[in-house]
């Protein structure tokens, strides 16, 4: 593949695909330490075929995005909380954590890098960033890997779900995302992969994607397909379901912060049942490649519910994503050590 040409692109219409631009950050652990890590032109990973990743799965990886705002500049959102979840992430699976704050530095290093492949400010694109550890080396036994890789790498897209903020409907799935007690707080490959059939099967249904309910009872909702959920209450509070399998959202965490804070909602995390829709006058699936994509109804046993609209956003919901989208393109005043700029 060859390498990606900023001048070439047609920023408004982007889509969500991989792009090999000019560089990215790589470092490597080894006897015990990581190396200083470095900027590359080389999108290929050289590991061992016995390494733990490819027979095991020993892997995390993260996602966030770059904008670029009114006045030109490029700034970061919450970057911090995406290296302390890719921590977390990293200790879940016996990985040894890159430090948080060479993480934040290394996201830097590629965007300032590949800056001419942050979309112009009003384009609605981003630079999409993705953040990644492996298990590698000789280790064909169940145990964890000798030597790792870490590498960020970037590329601009544009809306997540086709049609942006079009309200869009999602139909239950049988099965699970992930065990109760898994790997589902961890931002893992092996969540993802267990996801594909069940957003086929719902894609072919002609739904956007599905939702999983709780692995125990199937009663309660868990996430949006690869996004968390949320519920506007018909007395305007801002719920959304806590699990020890749900993977804890940036983006969620920050619109919990803003319903409450900025809109004057109130705010809920627990148990939403899916038999007990009726509840919420709106809903939404939110994420950093998603942002938040409207849900128009929920498909459960044959039975479509509906909440707002199917054909418009809810004025809360648009509210919500008004204020976050703002903040990330630096047009609405940010909380106090949410956005960071790249020099």
């Amino acid at each position: 593949m060859a390498k990606a040409d900023a001048s070439k692109l047609d920023w408004n219409n982007l889509g969500f695909a991989y792009m090999d631009l000019p560089f990215r950050f790589l470092a490597t652990w080894k006897d015990g330490k990581w190396s200083d890590g470095e900027l590359t032109e080389d999108n290929t990973l050289h590991i061992s075929e016995a390494s733990t990743i490819l027979h095991y799965g020993q892997g995390a990886f993260e996602g966030l995005k770059a904008y670029r705002t009114p006045e030109d500049k490029i700034q970061l959102f919450r970057p911090d909380q995406n290296a302390k979840r890719f921590h977390n992430s990293c200790e879940r699976l016996l990985m040894p954590a890159f430090p948080e704050d060479k993480f934040v530095e290394a996201v830097k290093k590629v965007v300032k890098a590949n800056a001419d492949f942050v979309p112009p400010y009003g384009t609605g694109g981003t630079l999409y960033i993705r953040p990644l550890m492996i298990g590698v080396g000789d280790q064909i036994g169940v145990s964890p890997a000798p030597e790792y890789l870490f590498t960020v790498f970037a590329q601009p897209v544009g809306a997540y779900f086709k049609g942006g903020m079009t309200p869009m409907n999602f139909t239950t799935s049988q099965y699970d995302r992930a065990a109760h007690k898994g790997t589902g707080e961890a931002k893992v490959g092996g969540n993802y992969a267990a996801s594909l059939l069940p957003h086929q099967n719902a894609s072919q249904k002609g739904f956007a994607d599905c939702v999983y309910l709780d692995p125990v009872e199937h009663r309660k909702i868990e996430e949006a397909g690869a996004a968390n959920f949320f519920g506007i209450t018909k007395d305007d509070v801002f719920v959304t379901p806590k699990s020890p399998s749900i993977l804890p959202s940036v983006t969620k965490y920050s619109l919990l912060w803003l319903a409450e804070h900025r809109l004057g909602l109130g705010t809920e995390q627990g148990d939403v049942y899916i038999d007990q829709l009726d509840r919420f006058k709106e809903a939404g699936a939110c994420g950093t490649a998603a942002v938040i994509a409207p849900i128009g109804g929920i498909e459960h046993n044959g039975d479509l519910h509906v909440f707002y609209s199917e054909t418009e956003v809810g004025p809360v919901t648009q509210k919500l994503y008004d204020e976050l989208t703002g903040i990330q393109f630096g047009t609405v005043e940010a909380p106090e050590n949410w956005v960071q700029q790249v020099d």
